[in-house]
């Protein structure tokens, strides 16, 4: 009879609590946020049936029975990472696993990764897409790709590229009815939002335009379909300069303005303390910042 476990990462948030007696600071570990960590912690209480932690103000305690539980889930994760890195070491050590954004692999890895193939034929890479922050520390992933402003607990993290924001469009909204000649002008066009419409505002406000609406037209959490939806012609989007690079080159997107955003954030290479002394982790470091210096970006 198969066993019947609670949910794993309801054990993960708990751990982590339980070690710092924190939610904040189980969140920084975990990449989540402090409320997601509570959530996680009181659907384990639930479905255990009792509570783990007494919740003061400004401070938490372990229950009888979150004392009972801590070390055994403790070592349960510890001797599961412990067997996951022996297995690995014993495995093929040419395998390198990398972990990026789904629209940073489409928009700027992939049309190098040729010239890594082609340097570095002895290693197996592995490049893996998701939405999700991976957890280096438990997750099979050698390095990833993360998107911030770099500062990230218990990881080194190196800046690699730049987020400035300006609109690109398709070449055809240059034309029409109502062609795009200067800011004020967006008013006839549909506005494309990245997660939110915080960019927007802020680009309107910088360009000094008051008259157009930042918080309509659609909202969509995906960069590629976000720019593939400007290809089209279906509206103007707020580009990461970084990521749109081909898209200019080639025509299928446009400038219509002059007009930049300079962010503190951008894309960072993280991977855990003392990796660089693996030989594969490495190289590929090495290789990304070598492409990202011969473009200045």
């Amino acid at each position: 009879m198969p066993v019947k476990l609670p949910p794993l990462n309801a054990l993960r948030a708990f751990e982590a609590g339980a070690r710092h007696l924190s939610f904040t600071k189980a969140a920084e570990e975990l990449h989540v946020t402090p409320a997601a960590v509570s959530h996680q912690v009181k659907a384990l209480e639930e479905h255990l049936g009792y509570p783990l932690f007494k919740r003061m103000t400004r401070k938490l305690a372990l229950t009888e029975q979150g004392r009972v539980l801590f070390p055994v889930v403790s070592e349960a994760f510890t001797r599961i990472a412990e067997t996951a890195d022996d297995l690995r070491g014993s495995g093929d050590s040419n395998t390198l696993t990398v972990s990026v954004t789904p629209s940073f692999g489409a928009k700027w890895l992939v049309y190098r990764l040729p010239r890594f193939w082609e340097k570095h034929p002895e290693i197996d890479l592995r490049v893996h897409h998701t939405i999700q922050v991976c957890d280096l520390r438990h997750d099979d992933v050698d390095v990833a790709v993360r998107f911030g402003a770099g500062r990230w607990a218990g990881i080194e993290s190196e800046f690699m590229l730049r987020v400035d924001y300006t609109p690109v469009c398709s070449p055809r909204l240059l034309e029409g009815e109502n062609p795009l000649t200067c800011p004020g002008d967006l008013r006839h066009h549909t506005l494309l939002h990245e997660d939110d419409y915080d960019g927007w505002t802020q680009w309107l406000a910088v360009a000094g335009v008051s008259d157009v609406n930042p918080r309509r037209g659609p909202v969509m959490n995906d960069i590629t379909s976000l720019l593939q939806s400007a290809v089209d012609g279906h509206g103007v989007a707020l580009g990461r300069l970084s990521m749109v690079a081909r898209d200019l080159e080639a025509g299928t997107l446009v400038k219509p303005f002059d007009i930049t955003v300079l962010t503190d954030l951008g894309y960072h290479l993280v991977y855990l303390p003392g990796a660089l002394e693996e030989q594969k982790i490495r190289v590929f470091r090495d290789f990304l910042m070598e492409e990202v210096g011969a473009e200045g970006a």
